[in-house]
């Protein structure tokens, strides 16, 4: 930390400054200019408020040397995070991204979200996603189905394999959502939503946590380690769009330097929703490509039976079909699968 002092304070006013850090435990270096005084401190900012000094008579600002984010930041960690899943999969580092598909709500046809996840696992996909519980802005629009839905997500696990990544909304629904998911995801509307925050840091259940519509790349990574100050450090980010000024061509403007910013200021991995960063379904190959080639860990999309009558987000989920051609180009690019033909894939 570095407090700057106007070229009026008083020699008086620099050593109650100084007097104060050395009361919270720090050492401070002075540099006398021939217009101003800078005091370096050095220690840990954590156990004070850094801005409460701009209110020191003779203070002009304080600039902050290292980020508040310890945990996930890569000054406290080098190498990358790897999650390994109870299937094997492992996300993050060098290993090969990912790609999470389903649903963006489960409705009352099982049979539809059993088709949806039979195409994401012949896709070669590890993880189905699917909402049980849903945040809309409107008290009319559908709500989502509850137990109902994590029941048909468990069946639909047992029928396939997928891990299932399903959002939790409430701390009351903490325990039951555990009970069923595999991964907990944590939307973008409560990225500031703390006591949840503080919640799953206490599970033992890997998060996704959602990028915030009009959060700082700087917030992002502190809600982040709330989840990690309180015990879980089993964190997957997911850059998912942000408020632009053009939201009338898309829902979103996604965020795609956000990907290799975040790699060079956290160990965490991050992964890209191109749904709904864009909202229009013809964006979301484009932009999950984008976001793979600058360094993504993974992709979620919106896959759905019936797109035109899906309760939710119907304009921004792939039908079947498209699903399919779009994950075998992801592969592709990805090199995960090597397609032999239309009908038949081999690993390499």
């Amino acid at each position: 930390m570095i407090i700057i002092m106007e070229p009026s304070a008083t020699q008086g006013q620099i050593q109650t400054v100084v007097n104060a850090l050395h009361n919270k435990g720090f050492k401070t270096v002075l540099n006398k200019g021939d217009v101003m005084t800078v005091i370096a401190a050095i220690g840990d900012k954590r156990i004070i408020d850094p801005h409460s000094f701009q209110s020191y008579d003779g203070v002009r600002s304080v600039k902050l040397i290292q980020e508040p984010y310890k945990l996930a930041s890569r000054e406290g960690r080098q190498e990358d995070t790897v999650i390994e899943f109870s299937n094997g999969v492992r996300i993050g580092g060098l290993e090969k991204p990912v790609i999470i598909a389903g649903p963006c709500c489960v409705e009352q046809d099982l049979d539809g979200l059993l088709r949806v996840a039979e195409a994401v696992k012949e896709m070669g996909c590890n993880f189905l996603r699917g909402g049980a519980f849903k945040p809309r802005t409107s008290p009319y629009d559908f709500q989502g189905l509850e137990e109902k839905a994590l029941e048909y997500l468990a069946i639909a696990r047992e029928k396939t394999g997928l891990l299932i990544v399903t959002e939790l909304m409430d701390t009351l629904d903490l325990d039951m959502v555990c009970q069923y998911a595999d991964v907990i995801q944590i939307g973008a509307r409560n990225m500031q939503n703390f006591k949840l925050l503080k919640a799953v840091g206490k599970c033992d259940k890997p998060v996704i946590l959602k990028r915030g519509p009009a959060a700082t790349i700087r917030e992002f990574l502190l809600a982040a380690e709330h989840i990690m100050y309180n015990g879980n450090d089993k964190v997957i980010l997911c850059e998912r769009g942000i408020k632009g000024v053009d939201n009338n061509s898309t829902r979103n403007t996604l965020d795609i330097s956000a990907i290799p910013v975040i790699k060079k200021y956290s160990h965490l991995p991050i992964i890209v929703d191109p749904s709904h960063g864009t909202g229009r379904r013809y964006l979301i190959e484009p932009m999950a490509k984008a976001g793979l080639i600058v360094g993504a860990h993974g992709v979620m999309m919106e896959v759905h039976h019936d797109p035109e009558n899906a309760s939710s987000d119907g304009a921004q989920s792939l039908s079947i079909p498209m699903f399919k051609d779009v994950a075998k180009r992801l592969n592709k690019l990805i090199g995960r699968i090597d397609y032999d033909n239309k009908h038949s894939m081999s690993m390499v």
